[in-house]
């Protein structure tokens, strides 16, 4: 049996490998890496007090009369985590929203919308949303319609200068008086407010608002903390509670994160007329799965190891409705539902939008078909290819919080059992490497997989 660290080792390896190449080239790009203001807003928040249940999450956002959330501005699941929140909390209180994104000047254009006047494509020209916030829009403008069906007004809270960091205590005391109007004008109201997360630091914005509104029942509500999400994972942990006045929360991992922004890098590099390009994000899940499954990169024979995985990888093409190439019906289902697909049969990963789970499980199909010898494997495979890929996604990506992520029933047994050290990574790359050429071949390793994980 393998002891603790071992087994903490299994869990965490894939993602830190690949979060590791994902964070360097992140850091590189961003100049404010390292700023006192953001330095204290990681210092802030180093260890947690308490796992939150469900229940217990609930009745602390139930208590508060102010909700400060972090923003992780790249991340697509920050966005849609408030646009729950205020639809789940329409359904009891009255609900007003004060956003980051949109500046206070814009206000007028913002209440133009509100009261349908103009259309979402005026509203995005007219807020300069490309130019002056960058991110996504998608999740955003997802985030404004349900405010708009849920809520009893919507605030911009900014203001400029939003590059210069010498200068940004002045925007957390513009938000602060914003958010105090917003009090004036909604009593009895739930104020949600989403703003960057290093401007949640405790001597940031929530000591402003606290002198500013001194009975304010103001909850942080934190998301995707790195350094708390590698000590709740092990704990299956959605929601810790860090003090009286401050919670976090886990939607994503770490790797989701940064990938994110590094797709965002991406996309303001490129040209306008350009498809981002994901073959990096690709190439990294593939080398991070395997070499933490101890697959070697360059073996000259197959055998133990794939031949030349370096040489196999895979043509990463971006893909979208009006061009897609030609797919069976399996391989288009996969895309229709995941956005990406590996195709085996000619060697290509065409991705329409990158998720990082769905990614992770089509590279575990390629890792899977280039350790057969890049050659068509049998119908009696298929059972088996499927489990590894649902193992494969959950290693690279785990499922946050107490749920599995979306994969086969098998490919779940098998990452548990490996978790719990009833497998060896020999075992596993035995899995990859072995030919299923009949059902009975089929049968016996899932059976493996099963009388594994009954032994758990």
């Amino acid at each position: 049996m393998a002891g603790k660290g071992e087994l903490e080792l299994r869990r965490t390896a894939a993602q830190m490998h690949a979060l590791a190449a994902v964070r360097r080239e992140v850091r590189s790009r961003d100049s404010a890496n390292g700023r006192k203001y953001l330095r204290e807003f990681t210092d802030a928040f180093r260890q947690y007090d308490s796992i939150l249940s469900s229940d217990q999450l609930n009745d602390k956002i139930g208590a508060a009369s102010t909700l400060l959330i972090g923003d992780y501005h790249a991340l697509a699941a920050s966005q849609r985590f408030v646009t729950e929140l205020i639809e789940r909390l329409s359904q009891g209180r009255r609900v007003v929203v004060g956003l980051e994104a949109v500046l206070s000047r814009d206000q007028r254009i913002l209440d133009a919308w509100w009261r349908r006047e103009i259309a979402e494509a005026e509203l995005r020209r007219r807020l300069c949303f490309d130019r002056d916030w960058g991110y996504d829009w998608s999740p955003f403008y997802e985030l404004l319609l349900s405010a708009r069906d849920h809520s009893e007004g919507i605030y911009g809270l900014d203001c400029e200068p939003r590059n210069d960091l010498r200068r940004i205590g002045s925007r957390d005391r513009h938000a602060v008086a914003k958010i105090c109007q917003m009090r004036q004008e909604h009593p009895e109201g739930v104020v949600i407010v989403l703003f960057g997360e290093s401007h949640l630091a405790p001597q940031h914005l929530p000591r402003v608002l606290a002198e500013s509104l001194p009975e304010e029942r103001t909850l942080t509500v934190l998301q995707n903390v790195d350094t708390l999400y590698w000590q709740a994972i092990s704990e299956s942990a959605a929601a810790i509670g860090i003090g009286d006045r401050t919670i976090c929360v886990f939607n994503s991992t770490p790797l989701e994160k940064y990938e994110s922004y590094r797709l965002c890098f991406e996309r303001w590099n490129n040209a306008a007329d350009d498809g981002p390009d994901f073959t990096p994000a690709v190439y990294n899940l593939i080398f991070s799965l395997a070499r933490s499954l101890g697959f070697s990169l360059n073996s000259p024979r197959n055998g133990t190891q794939p031949k030349f995985l370096s040489d196999s990888l895979p043509e990463v093409m971006t893909v979208n409705d009006s061009a897609l190439p030609e797919l069976s019906d399996e391989d288009a289902l996969r895309l229709k539902d995941q956005n990406c697909v590996y195709v085996a049969s000619t060697n290509t990963f065409l991705v329409r939008e990158f998720q990082v789970r769905h990614a992770a499980q089509e590279t575990t199909r390629f890792l899977y078909h280039v350790c057969q010898g890049m050659v068509k494997v049998s119908a009696h495979a298929k059972a088996v290819e499927d489990a590894l890929a649902g193992f494969g996604a959950s290693l690279l990506c785990p499922a946050v919080g107490t749920d599995d992520a979306p994969v086969s029933e098998a490919g779940q047994l098998l990452y548990h059992s490996y978790l719990a050290g009833q497998l060896r990574r020999t075992s596993i790359r035995r899995m990859f490497l072995t030919h299923v050429d009949s059902e009975a071949a089929a049968a016996q390793t899932l059976a493996m997989i099963g009388t594994s994980g009954r032994r758990l």
